[in-house]
């Protein structure tokens, strides 16, 4: 499995603890222009300015583009890419290799609006409006897609009580976790805890099982007020003439969630004991 996302980060792996590869991405949108940071959100380093000390790992040399292209192309059939971010280095990779579409296994992306109010405008999700020309690229390409949209993001969530529940685990995690993000949707949804976006998506690509789906083809506006919207053609209606929706294949669209079996999965994972603190125990 591949994972990439604009918070993934060498300290965020250093802190997980696994030997994994990170290799850099395009500094640009895809088509250029500027890339959008939200700052005022996860801060100037990615991780809410939380002093995280420095990581021993190194990038490796090799591009994400160039990463995921060699990986894919080794592996065929075999590699599943969970997408966290704007999908800038997904589109360069689809560009650079017209194969690679083919070659993937899945792509499980954690983006987009279906059927409700953006979290930039009301019109845009942010990993979407990150990147709109690389995401309709995206959707378009052909691969074997399931998209997880903030219509179902937002509905799986950590509360103080999950919090505090956690705060009092020895998982280091569980302890990262709570220091962590929580207040960040205080002032733009009025909600005291964290929305659970790109856990649910590891979960999508976890236990696909948790979720429901409909399949469609989905465009991505790039221009306009509308920048970063994702419209799905559910297939209700057999249009008289051909759209831009028109002759690609449908993805998979995740359409419900089973919340408290994704929470349980989510809290396992968090909640396991760190090796150290196992050792102590056995002590």
């Amino acid at each position: 499995m591949i994972t990439f996302g604009i918070t993934l980060k060498k300290d965020s792996v250093a802190l997980a603890g696994h030997p994994v590869p990170v290799a850099e991405g395009k500094p640009k949108p895809f088509k250029g222009g500027k890339r959008r940071i939200a700052d005022f959100v996860r801060g100037s380093d990615g991780l809410r300015n939380i002093s995280m000390p420095l990581p021993n790992n190194k990038k490796i040399d090799k591009s994400a583009c160039e990463f995921m292209v060699d990986k894919v192309s080794k592996f065929p059939n075999e590699v599943s890419i969970l997408a966290l971010g704007p999908l800038t280095n997904l589109a360069d990779a689809i560009n650079n290799d017209p194969s690679f579409a083919k070659k993937v296994k899945r792509v499980v992306i954690v983006g987009g609006a279906f059927f409700c109010p953006g979290n930039v405008n009301p019109a845009a999700e942010a990993n979407i409006y990150g990147d709109p020309g690389a995401a309709d690229i995206v959707f378009t390409s052909g691969a074997d897609i399931v998209v997880v949209g903030i219509n179902i993001t937002t509905q799986v969530t950590f509360t103080g009580s999950d919090l505090s529940e956690m705060s009092k685990s020895n998982a280091k995690y569980a302890q990262f976790i709570c220091n962590f993000y929580q207040n960040s949707h205080v002032k733009s949804d009025a909600f005291h805890g964290i929305f659970l976006h790109d856990p649910v998506g590891f979960a999508a690509l976890l236990r696909p099982d948790l979720f429901t789906y409909k399949k469609g083809v989905v465009r991505v506006e790039t221009e306009g007020i509308c920048t970063g919207h994702t419209l799905m053609d559910q297939g209700l209606k057999l249009w008289n003439t051909t759209n831009p929706w028109s002759n690609y294949k449908p993805i998979s669209v995740a359409w419900t969630v089973d919340v408290p079996a994704v929470l349980a999965l989510v809290k396992e994972l968090l909640m396991k004991p760190s090796k150290k603190s196992t050792s102590k125990s056995k002590l």
